[in-house]
């Protein structure tokens, strides 16, 4: 998905500009052959690639250049610059790119250049697995699937999905979708010719009953079995459910495309919902029903919404950005029955309603790994290059519980670009890559015109530093542990979201 095309501002690239208008780390804004192009010094060296992120359309001269790339301001994908190919997601195709020619001082964009079909260094196709089968169509299996053949892997790729759909834009439904402002053409990732072209053989509607990782044999629902050389788990989460017998009303749920579709059906008939769960996706999700009309109430029982995630300080300015907009809150608050036409909370206050959304958490999908004996706790443990206690078994997203090289801890992160990097990672770690996983997780979460964009991980921190107007919609705020810190998190300030993620980036230690 990408934004609507605008008129090419900025120079005439071909007619070229000064070369000392770019400085190191700089980029320029201009236009070649009717495109907007943008021109980035790296290194020393001129490149000149496409302006806009192919993901949702961000304007890059927004973004920063590191590392030989430039980053998207919004959603973090970086590009190569000397190729324009992706070399992180979220984006998952490149960048168109042009030849710059020196002329007098002079910087002249002369050609456009076809992107190769990856920027990274090719991985060892010897020894490389006779067959792969990947457990999960979400973020991670989606990517692993495309990387293996964008790295030359020739062989067998079965991606088996228990949902009735190829991979979809799973963060899209609790926004744009549910908000009504995004059609479902929007939604999925690729187009059934391209899985046909690539020869990736999608098994919808399937789930694993068994695995032996001895044998290397998976079996299905059905009664199918499907050998493999190599077997990345992306089996995910599932939301965990209310105990709430005798419930007079149907709760709803939003994990699945086809939880959206049954979201936008109710409430393209509904004028009151009730939301279970401040948790980012409860709120999203209320914010999109409220952008509807709706009149929406959340509930939940925790003091301010994110709190445990974003801190005292910026947990009130969501719940203020969400009051604003009509939303009301029935905070330290619990259901404590479900009726065909109320909720009725344990303070006793009864919610008129026929519209129930429940985002009370999620839990990873580790039951077949734990019958096959594989290491297990709050998801499956992996090694830093994404391997479980199985050889040749792998596993990512949000079900992958692995050793944060910043801290030393075991972290879980169930977050959409994150189960995309690690899915990344992993598909060439198959192939022989031997490469850690060690990207500096990300996410970012809208809440009607305002976005947080945060990186890094804090489960704990003992400082919170607010720097400038998180209140006014400009500021950031910084959690820190014994003196380090962990994780920032952005309201509008995305080139700072961009820079710290660079330096948590540079801050890596070194691998073993």
């Amino acid at each position: 998905m990408s934004a609507e095309p605008t008129p090419p501002t900025g120079p005439d690239l071909t007619r070229g500009v000064a070369a000392s208008d770019v400085a190191e780390g700089g980029t320029l804004l201009g236009h070649a052959d009717g495109e907007p192009v943008l021109l980035a010094r790296c290194g020393g060296e001129l490149f000149a690639v496409g302006a806009r992120c192919p993901h949702y359309g961000a304007p890059l001269a927004e973004g920063i250049v590191v590392d030989g790339t430039v980053r998207c301001p919004w959603h973090h994908a970086a590009f190569d610059l000397r190729t324009g190919a992706v070399a992180r997601p979220p984006a998952l195709d490149g960048l168109p790119c042009w030849k710059v020619e020196q002329r007098d001082g002079r910087a002249v964009v002369v050609g456009r250049m076809a992107p190769p079909a990856s920027s990274r260094a090719p991985v060892a196709l010897e020894g490389a697995p006779e067959s792969v089968v990947i457990l999960g169509g979400g973020a991670a299996g989606a990517v692993a699937a495309e990387t293996l053949r964008r790295e030359g892997y020739d062989g067998p790729v079965t991606v088996v999905e228990a949902g009735p759909d190829a991979p979809y834009d799973r963060p899209n439904l609790s926004k744009d979708f549910l908000a009504g402002s995004a059609p479902e053409a929007w939604i999925p990732l690729r187009d059934d010719a391209f899985y046909a072209r690539q020869r990736i053989d999608l098994r919808l509607g399937r789930r694993a009953a068994a695995l032996d990782a001895g044998a290397k044999r998976i079996t299905l629902d059905d009664g199918t079995t499907l050998g493999f050389g190599a077997l990345l788990l992306a089996t995910g989460a599932d939301p965990i459910t209310l105990d709430m017998p005798g419930a007079g009303q149907p709760v709803h749920y939003l994990r699945t495309l086809a939880d959206a579709r049954a979201l936008v059906e109710v409430a393209s008939r509904a004028t009151r919902a009730v939301v279970l769960g401040t948790s980012f996706l409860g709120l999203e999700v209320a914010a999109s029903l409220r952008s509807r009309g709706i009149d929406v109430t959340v509930v939940g029982p925790d003091a301010r919404p994110l709190e445990k995630t974003l801190g005292p300080q910026l947990g009130d300015v969501v719940r203020a950005i969400h009051e604003r907009h009509g939303v009301v809150f029935r905070l330290g608050q619990t259901v404590s029955a479900i009726g065909r036409s109320a909720v009725t909370l344990r303070s006793g206050e009864h919610i008129a309603t026929r519209f129930v959304v429940a985002g009370i958490g999620v839990r990873p999908s580790t039951t077949l790994a734990e019958r096959a004996e594989l290491a297990t706790g709050d998801g499956i443990l992996v090694d830093e290059y994404l391997e479980t206690s199985a050889p040749g078994i792998y596993a990512a997203g949000d079900v992958a519980r692995w050793p944060d090289p910043r801290t030393g801890e075991r972290i879980r992160a169930e977050h959409w670009v994150v189960a995309q990097r690690q899915g990344r990672t992993a598909a060439r770690n198959i192939l022989g890559a031997r490469e850690r996983f060690d990207a500096v997780p990300f996410f970012w979460s809208r809440h009607f015109d305002a976005t947080i964009s945060y990186v890094g991980h804090a489960e704990r921190w003992d400082t919170i530093d607010v720097r400038g107007d998180i209140a006014g919609g400009d500021g950031e705020v910084a959690y820190g542990l014994k003196g380090r810190t962990l994780a920032i998190a952005t309201i509008g300030r995305d080139r700072a979201s961009l820079e710290a993620e660079a330096a948590m980036e540079h801050a890596l230690p070194a691998a073993r």
